[in-house]
């Protein structure tokens, strides 16, 4: 699976790229040297990121599966208790 970004995300993403290397490396990156590091870092490094978010997910959502048998839990065969008890308190 490609990991892709959105066109304004992947700008915002190449001038982040851009600024860091002129803060942080003291030196330029241009823009397309910048869109193909993020690109290499997309493909390389991407699927490790979106994998491990899945794996995250997928913890979360069995979690709340299991849950879910509390929350939506009806006690069964109750009516005869709720009659004996509606007549005592009469």
């Amino acid at each position: 699976m490609t990991i892709e970004l959105l066109k304004e995300a992947q700008q915002q993403a190449v001038a982040s790229i851009e600024r860091y290397f002129l803060e942080n490396m003291d030196e330029r990156i241009g823009n397309m040297a910048a869109g193909a590091l993020l690109n290499f870092f997309l493909a390389e490094i991407g699927p490790a990121v979106y994998n491990q978010a899945v794996a995250k997910v997928q913890d979360r959502l069995q979690q709340r599966v299991m849950e879910l048998d509390i929350e939506v839990h009806e006690d069964e065969f109750t009516y005869w208790r709720k009659t004996e008890r509606a007549r005592k308190d009469k």
